[in-house]
């Protein structure tokens, strides 16, 4: 399983999905541009400590990043409000992306034509859409309970 933030735009979002990565042992790649300076001071706040124990990859634009998709032979899976599939009637695979757009744009129709799902977590009626890093938390925690990859439980 994997996360990836297509040109994200705030540094606080980014910081908490890499904390949200290392406790449940996710890597987490970063499509750019990001609409912020990406450096660790920008991230700290959020992500605190947990942003350097997670395995973090860069890439330059969409292309590089699809590439390294099919070469690694993984699914992407785009978190979008605008999704056909429900989340909790998704049958995820163990080496799937969970793909989760900018928060000001979302992604463009070219990416979205190159996702293998587009997936949307059910919600009230009348709004529109959940924070990026609360997205990331409920449809990763899914993924991950699916595919029998959480992690054991922390004893003290």
């Amino acid at each position: 399983m994997k996360i990836a933030l297509y040109q994200p735009d705030i540094a606080g979002n980014v910081g908490t999905i890499l904390r949200l990565g290392a406790c449940l042992g996710v890597p987490c790649a970063i499509i750019e541009p990001c609409g912020f300076p990406f450096s660790d001071k920008a991230l700290k706040r959020a992500g605190m400590d947990y942003a350097e124990a997670v395995e973090i990859e860069r890439f330059a634009d969409w292309q590089a990043f699809a590439q390294s998709a099919k070469i690694e032979g993984r699914r992407i899976a785009l978190m979008t409000s605008k999704g056909s599939a429900p989340l909790y009637e998704t049958e995820f695979h163990p080496t799937d992306i969970l793909l989760f757009g900018s928060e000001s744009a979302g992604v463009p129709e070219e990416v979205q034509a190159a996702c293998g799902l587009r997936i949307r977590i059910p919600m009230q009626a009348g709004f529109r859409s959940l924070n990026v890093a609360v997205s990331a938390g409920i449809a990763l925690s899914e993924a991950l309970r699916q595919t029998g990859q959480l992690p054991m439980e922390n004893t003290p």
